[in-house]
């Protein structure tokens, strides 16, 4: 049985990128606030005002090429809807997305729409219900052929769609089946080799091993980094699991309540973690090595998006608090000489 450990050929370390050091999306104070109200005769009655939550409030960050960014943070954070604004199923609020120097939310309203498309593509988190289950293997994978006309002959359109099984380790025999054939890593596979058919630059994956058991997990990852090898590809990485994060990504963000809290580096976020926060999560995983170092498990609970707290959102549940984490919101700042971010009054001061 594979396993995820140290070991694991899914670190990525040595895989060869795709023009380094280029950003190929760039997002900037990007927000999404969602209407939650009641129904208006309702508020009426109940003389209740609107309500509404900041989904993402003012997220900002950069993705170079042949690179992965993992989102991480506990459910609520915000960490699916910056996927979805990043491929443009959701219209930001404020702020912009831009792929290439390109305005995404600009150019899905304009005649290039399409091709933008083309090179942007999302795998979703459960591969049990983003298949249809009346099609069959080659239809699914082939949608994308026929929606971009990029293969409009049968024969080539079948040998195409046998490729891309392929390259996800499935046979092309595979076509000719439903996907309630198929185990729950291979209807990922069959998922990821969807998104791949419009050879796309960027990938959005959003949470695609959480409904997957460990083994298979490992499975899956190690063709997304074979996948961003061999191809260049760019992915941004949602994920609450840090085991998988410390995997797969080159850059960590770490997202609380709408906001991003912290980034840095892969290794650097996991051997010396700055915001509280982040060191919360850290200590909460099992210390499976038993190494004896002290664990502090996450304290308190997320707060009430409708009423999040006023100041640093997360001044309730951290030991370091003081009266101006309560009152004033902290900024993201770079720590001078160290490519790290954080937004914390207490890194700031250099109380921790």
């Amino acid at each position: 049985m594979t396993v995820l450990s140290e070991k694991t050929d899914v670190t990525g370390d040595d895989h060869v990128m795709a023009r380094p050091g280029t950003p190929l999306v760039e997002v900037r104070d990007l927000a999404k606030t969602f209407d939650v109200s009641a129904p208006w005769l309702n508020r009426v009655v109940e003389r209740k005002p609107r309500q509404f939550v900041h989904a993402v409030d003012g997220v900002s960050f950069t993705i170079e090429r042949g690179r992965t960014l993992a989102l991480v943070g506990e459910s609520g954070c915000g960490k699916s809807t910056v996927a979805r604004l990043l491929v443009g199923l959701y219209e930001p609020t404020r702020g912009e997305v831009r792929v290439d120097g390109e305005d995404i939310a600009t150019t899905l309203k304009g005649p290039h729409a399409l091709t933008l498309r083309r090179r942007m593509q999302m795998i979703f988190q459960d591969p049990y219900a983003s298949l249809n289950p009346r099609w069959k293997v080659q239809d699914i994978v082939a949608e994308p052929l026929r929606e971009h006309a990029l293969v409009r002959d049968v024969g080539e359109l079948k040998r195409r769609v046998g490729e891309l099984l392929q390259s996800v380790g499935l046979s092309p025999a595979d076509a000719e089946k439903f996907p309630h054939q198929f185990s729950g890593g291979q209807r990922q596979r069959i998922s990821i080799a969807r998104a791949l058919a419009t050879q796309p630059e960027f990938l959005v994956c959003d949470e695609p091993t959480s409904a997957l058991d460990v083994s298979v997990q490992a499975q899956v990852l190690n063709i997304m980094k074979d996948l961003q090898r061999d191809r260049g590809l760019t992915y941004l990485f949602i994920s609450h699991n840090l085991a998988v994060v410390r995997h797969v990504a080159d850059q960590v963000g770490v997202m609380y309540l709408g906001r991003l809290v912290e980034q840095a580096d892969k290794r650097a976020l996991f051997a010396t973690p700055r915001h509280p926060y982040t060191r919360m999560l850290l200590d909460a995983i099992p210390d499976i090595r038993m190494t004896g170092r002290s664990r502090t498990p996450v304290q308190g609970e997320v707060p009430n998006p409708l009423n999040p707290p006023s100041g640093c959102s997360f001044h309730p549940r951290c030991p370091h608090a003081n009266a101006r984490c309560g009152a004033e919101r902290p900024a993201l700042l770079e720590l001078p000489g160290v490519g790290i971010r954080v937004a914390c009054h207490a890194v700031e001061e250099g109380r921790i």
